[in-house]
């Protein structure tokens, strides 16, 4: 599974909204500029989230964009789908995304991408943003862990 890049600014700024959650809004020219998002394209991202019910704006000189929700209320999976529309790694093994593959009857590795479709979709379903926003940021000892990148192909 791999995010566009619209789905990446999404959670940035989402992520910003939910560290300032409860407080003052959050103009739209510092959020693009604190997640260096070209603010047009986070103009769409913003009406897309306002449209949801995730976020809300105040209009003014004071205005700005905020957290409509709790985010212990909203999940990973609720973001991820309606910016990527499916969380499958391949089409044939998807709900949403479903196309027919010739290869079906016989294909060997499809049963592992919808067990991977089921990995994922338990994870992102199951964690919301408060929880992601109380972890630590990653570190690049974790992300080239010997044990995870020797042979891995990552």
């Amino acid at each position: 599974m791999k995010l566009s890049m619209k789905t990446d600014y999404a959670l940035r700024a989402i992520f910003t909204l939910v560290e300032f959650y409860g407080e003052k809004p959050i103009p739209i020219r510092e959020l693009a500029r604190r997640n260096e998002i070209p603010k047009r394209f986070l103009e769409q991202i913003l009406l897309q989230m306002k449209e949801r019910g995730w976020v809300d704006s105040l209009p003014g000189k004071v205005g700005g964009y905020r957290l409509a929700r709790d985010p212990s209320k909203i999940t990973m999976g609720e973001i991820v789908r309606h910016f990527e529309e499916v969380l499958a790694p391949i089409h044939c093994v998807s709900v949403a995304g479903y196309k027919r593959c010739s290869q079906e009857p016989v294909c060997r590795f499809r049963r592992l991408m919808l067990n991977v479709r089921h990995v994922v979709a338990t994870m992102m379903d199951g964690t919301t943003l408060a929880a992601v926003y109380k972890g630590l940021p990653v570190t690049n000892e974790e992300v080239f862990s010997e044990p995870l990148v020797e042979g891995a192909g990552i």
